[in-house]
């Protein structure tokens, strides 16, 4: 199934999908998942282009985003969850706890439990960073919807895959799982043949 969607993307840029998305380093890539949680694109394009003009059209850095209320945080469209999310995320970047030079030499699974242990970032969240990030090469997201709606369009699934059903099927894409999301990301934004 996975081959028919490559065959139809002859001049397939794995990362193209990324294009559609504001340039952002690894903080920010936290602050672009963390935002996306839960919302559709369309939303998290909204809250992020809200926080993006405050600063003058760039992402923030961890100081700056530290600096923001929670209050102003809400006002931007921020849940109160997120919010706190950010702040702890921009307190440990701003500590030296995390830097995306230490995430860089991290594993998937040692990057995915030291994250993790921030209270509202969760698999998901850390699958994208790894992905948009660090470009890692063998990551698949089970619980992200569009993707799980390409694989339902791209294997002629009658219904929507559960992550675990995500999980099974990617097993065959192993050690390109990224690649093969890409595919499907970008099958996302390609109409249906």
């Amino acid at each position: 199934m996975l081959a028919r969607l490559i065959d139809t993307h002859p001049d397939f840029r794995p990362r193209a999908w990324l294009d559609r998305l504001p340039s952002m380093d690894a903080f920010g890539a936290l602050v672009f998942q963390i935002t996306g949680q839960q919302l559709s694109l369309q939303s998290s394009r909204r809250i992020l282009g809200r926080l993006q003009e405050r600063f003058h059209g760039r992402f923030p850095t961890a100081e700056e985003l530290s600096s923001l209320s929670p209050t102003t945080l809400r006002r931007l469209g921020y849940s109160r969850a997120k919010a706190d999310a950010l702040r702890a995320v921009a307190q440990q970047f701003r500590d030296g706890r995390l830097s995306e030079q230490m995430l860089r030499r991290l594993s998937d699974a040692e990057t995915e439990a030291l994250l993790t242990q921030i209270k509202g970032i969760g698999p998901w969240t850390v699958h994208g960073f790894l992905i948009i990030a660090l470009d890692r090469p063998d990551v698949v997201m089970p619980g992200d919807l569009a993707l799980r709606k390409a694989i339902q369009r791209t294997y002629r699934l009658r219904r929507l895959p559960s992550p675990e059903q995500v999980l099974r099927i990617a097993e065959a894409w192993r050690p390109y799982r990224t690649l093969a999301t890409g595919y499907l990301f970008q099958a996302v934004f390609d109409p249906p043949s």
